[in-house]
């Protein structure tokens, strides 16, 4: 799903991989507390660390991150570019995979370190048959009100489609099936008292050409990703239809994966993740809050994405980062139990060791809560 909420998650979010490597230390699981980092040497008299919480590491280490320019990757894009990383002595290395079947198995390895991931079917079999990877930090979620996933129309059924049960009969294009796409399209149908044989489902697995086939009248509808949505509404080809959170107001569509090698790892995984988080608030000041410097991230975020249009970045609807880095937990689990149901789990999951919070309570405790 990295040609579906993964070759536009390239555009705009999602990808099934993204990664980083180091070494290894004792570390805990998602329910234990997080141990103190042993102390990097302190800095010379008078002087203060760099980052203004825990000291630099005494050598710099390499941290290998496999992100394609997705635009739920801003926490790692900002954190390099602004520095965060190099305040704690960490490099950051960007490199790609072309599917996360090739992904998983280097992560869990530890030959990468952290990787982003989204939620399918196949993500949740690959842990059961032994590839150990932690969800550790939010990737991506929509924005209450302002997804930047969500459902758009056919510009022509406009005045006819006004409410969720108009789509009754009608081409709904999803780009995956047993996958998170799949699964917020099926929220949508329960909140609205639909069955999936109420509609025709239409399998588009690249969001480009859930365009193409709108124009030509072939769907009737589609769950679709930004910049694509902003771009289709400019071009009159489609219209954003109400919004992905008045069904799923929770949904974890990406998430952060680590190694179990990196996150054990406690003294480099944790300035890491301080890093991440700080740059996803600067991220959520500019995007959200509306209080921090808008231009100097949209100008970071055109260097490392796909997306150059600096005046299209203020217009389409961001993803959402969550600035303390917290995922919906209790919504991974939701997807977990309806992949399940459908049948599409070939084994079972310990979701306890696979969702791992550790790092990102001991980095707020560390930063304080986000306000």
């Amino acid at each position: 799903m990295e040609k579906s909420l993964s070759a536009l998650l390239a555009m705009f979010v999602l990808l099934a991989a993204i990664l980083v490597g180091c070494g290894k230390n004792g570390g805990n699981g998602a329910g234990e507390a997080s141990p103190t980092p042993a102390a990097s040497p302190s800095p010379a008299s008078g002087e203060t660390a760099p980052s203004g919480d825990l000291e630099p590491l005494k050598d710099k280490t390499k941290v290998l991150i496999a992100e394609d320019g997705a635009a739920s990757g801003a926490g790692f894009y900002i954190a390099d570019a602004k520095g965060y990383f190099a305040d704690y002595n960490i490099e950051v290395e960007f490199t790609s995979f072309s599917n996360s079947d090739d992904m998983l198995p280097a992560l869990a390895a530890g030959q990468i370190d952290v990787a982003g991931g989204i939620s399918t079917a196949s993500f949740f079999n690959s842990i059961a048959q032994g590839i150990d990877v932690r969800m550790i930090a939010d990737k991506g979620h929509n924005n209450k009100g302002a997804s930047y996933f969500t459902f758009v129309i056919d510009k022509d059924l406009e005045g006819t489609i006004k409410d969720y049960p108009d789509l009754k009969g009608k081409r709904i294009a999803v780009s995956a099936e047993n996958a998170v796409d799949d699964y917020i399209f099926s929220q949508m149908l329960a909140a609205n008292g639909m069955k999936r044989d109420d509609v025709e489902f239409v399998l588009i697995s690249d969001f480009a050409n859930m365009l193409a086939a709108m124009s030509n009248n072939t769907i009737d509808a589609a769950l679709n990703i930004e910049p694509l949505i902003a771009k289709g509404t400019a071009e009159g080809i489609h219209v954003k239809f109400k919004d992905a959170t008045d069904f799923a107001p929770e949904a974890q569509i990406a998430m952060v994966l680590g190694s179990p090698k990196f996150v054990e790892n406690r003294d480099v995984s944790l300035r890491f993740m301080l890093a991440y988080i700080k740059a996803l608030r600067d991220y959520n000041d500019a995007f959200v809050k509306g209080t921090g410097n808008l231009d100097e991230i949209i100008t970071i975020m055109t260097k490392y994405t796909a997306l150059k249009d600096k005046e299209i970045w203020k217009k389409v609807n961001v993803t959402g980062l969550n600035p303390n880095g917290q995922m919906f937990i209790d919504d991974i689990k939701s997807q977990y139990e309806w992949y399940k149901s459908n049948g599409a789990l070939a084994g079972e999951v310990d979701l306890s060791k696979a969702i791992d919070t550790s790092l990102t309570d001991e980095a707020v405790k560390i930063l304080g809560e986000y306000k």
